[in-house]
């Protein structure tokens, strides 16, 4: 394996104990928050992030790769359980993730492994550990209000101890506000936290099974931190879908969506914020290289499973819209990249659309659990992986908040593997792109005549979807 620092030897490949590769391997499941596909150089990214580049060349990367749904709880949901969100009931934020709902140790079920889950939840009572992780490291106070009931509101976060040790003085309310954390050395911030939280794990286990998730908050909003200017403008230009107003026509809410944007971002706006989302990309990854350098130090790569994604992406200038929530492709599509070496699994790619909802059961089979899948609806993509290409569609949801009136209709989505992406909302405008013409989807062809079999085949896919799954989304009714 390739050393992950200049000057630092590669670790000797070498498990610990009795194990070989294939022998309970180990999970190291990394994601962020909001980080959009081109954000790294195997997706066509110019930003500085060196530890992920490195992992991607030693992955299988998923050239499309597609959320559940472009939001945050919805999302996560479904990354942990393998379950749609409406499956779950976390539809909107803030939903907790039901007690008896499993993610993937539950799933597993297998006491030799040790868990951690470090970093943001966004699942519900965001600082008690839960659902079988034995280690719980939490970054996050402003959740605090949305613990269950008999949960202990005055408890705070493990980085927020991590703070008053240093020093810090929390603000109003005994918390530490994102916008302060913001304004931290690299050394302080809470990808660095979760780096030396991860890395004391990984190294205090290394003779034992383990599972690890770390989740950043970062490149979520607020679009700042003491790397805000490290990559030149040349190096973070606006995106070729810029301004990038569809003259076609699009649902009425993104247009009200960007209404508010606009009032407060113009060009000059635009380009510095993505300039500081580029900064929170690098601060990320300077913590990936550190965890993934433990990983090698404690002689346990070739024996574990690396997965990198993210829970949605941010529009980041593209249409004139920033953060999530909408249909388009900076929204909806993260990297994935998947290592595990004991399986072959290095440096090649999968073409055609890949969804999120695959990858428990993807995981579950790589650590020899295949059959605890049963009753996911989805299936393991190390067919895919074998072939090269994905083959089916992948299919996404948006449901409204109830309480949010900002968000638009419900919708639902289907993106083929021959280029077309469809979206249907119940009482707004629906969409239509043939990504084949239209990559940056500047033009919607719905309910055009040219596009009348294409239109019929992906609906009938998501009608189909939608009974499968029992989904209580009600389609529209077709374009005349």
């Amino acid at each position: 394996m390739q050393s992950l620092g200049a000057g630092i030897a590669a670790a000797p490949a070498v498990l610990r104990g009795s194990r070989v590769p294939g022998d309970k391997p180990n999970l190291l499941f990394l994601w962020t928050d909001e980080q959009r596909a081109d954000t790294i150089a195997v997706y066509g990214g110019r930003y500085r992030t060196p530890a992920l580049d490195r992992l991607a060349a030693e992955s299988v990367v998923f050239d499309r790769a597609y959320v559940t749904q472009p939001v945050c709880t919805p999302s996560r949901s479904s990354v942990m359980t393998g379950l749609w969100p409406h499956q779950t009931g976390a539809v909107n934020n803030n939903i907790p993730l039901p007690a008896g709902t499993r993610v993937l140790p539950e799933l597993l079920a297998d006491s030799a492994y040790r868990t951690a889950y470090m970093g943001k939840w966004h699942l519900g009572d965001e600082v008690f550990p839960q659902h079988g992780f034995e280690e719980w490291q939490s970054i996050e106070d402003n959740y605090r209000t949305r613990f269950s009931a008999g949960r202990d509101r005055n408890q705070r976060s493990s980085y927020h101890h991590f703070l008053t040790r240093l020093g810090y003085k929390p603000e109003a309310d005994n918390a530490f506000s994102r916008r302060f954390c913001t304004s931290l050395p690299v050394e302080h911030s809470k990808p660095s936290f979760l780096a030396n939280e991860a890395s004391r794990f990984i190294l205090a286990n290394r003779s034992e099974p383990w599972m690890l998730y770390v989740n950043f908050l970062e490149p979520h909003p607020p679009y700042n931190s003491v790397l805000d200017d490290l990559h030149s403008p040349e190096e973070t230009p606006l995106p070729p879908n810029y301004p990038g107003i569809p003259a076609s026509g699009e649902p009425d809410w993104y247009r009200r969506r960007r209404a508010g944007i606009v009032k407060k971002q113009d060009r000059a706006s635009f380009e510095r914020t993505i300039r500081n989302y580029a900064g929170l990309c690098s601060l990320v990854d300077q913590a990936v290289h550190r965890i993934l350098w433990a990983l090698e130090a404690s002689g346990a790569a070739e024996n574990t499973i690396v997965v990198f994604t993210s829970d949605h992406g941010d529009m980041m200038g593209s249409h004139s819209l920033l953060q999530k929530q909408v249909m388009y492709e900076e929204s909806v599509r993260v990297p994935l990249l998947l290592r595990a070496p004991f399986r072959g699994l290095r440096r090649s790619l999968v073409r055609g659309p890949v969804s999120h909802i695959h990858l428990v059961p993807t995981l579950l089979e790589l650590l020899g659990r295949k059959q605890a899948a049963d009753g996911l609806p989805g299936a393991s993509l190390l067919p895919a992986i074998a072939s090269g290409a994905q083959r089916e569609e992948a299919i996404l949801e948006w449901t409204a908040d109830a309480n949010d009136s900002g968000p638009g209709p419900d919708g639902r989505a289907a993106i083929s593997p021959d280029g077309y992406k469809l979206v249907l909302y119940a009482g707004d405008r629906s969409i239509l792109f043939d990504r084949n013409k239209d990559p940056l989807e500047m033009n919607n062809v719905y309910g055009r005549p040219e596009y009348r079999e294409v239109q019929a085949r992906l609906r009938h896919r998501i009608e189909s979807w939608r009974k499968n799954t029992h989904d209580r989304f009600e389609l529209p009714e077709p374009a005349a």
